[in-house]
């Protein structure tokens, strides 16, 4: 069970990598709120760490300075 709510997690987070590159975006918490209304129930639980936060942030702003 551990391993697949891993899978999930990974899953939302590399989602939440698209949506960020993706210029859309100006954060990370608008990332999250697309995530959760494109129905990702784990959304919140995969970005609560500091580096998925940070990298996500990071590749919003790069995203958005092109």
């Amino acid at each position: 069970m551990i391993h697949s709510d891993d899978r999930g997690l990974q899953a939302a987070r590399a989602r939440a990598y698209v949506l960020a590159e993706s210029g859309r975006f100006e954060n990370g918490h608008a990332v999250e709120q697309a995530l959760i209304a494109e129905g990702w129930p784990n959304a919140g639980q995969a970005l609560q760490n500091d580096y998925a936060r940070k990298a996500i942030g990071e590749r919003c702003r790069a995203a958005r300075a092109h």
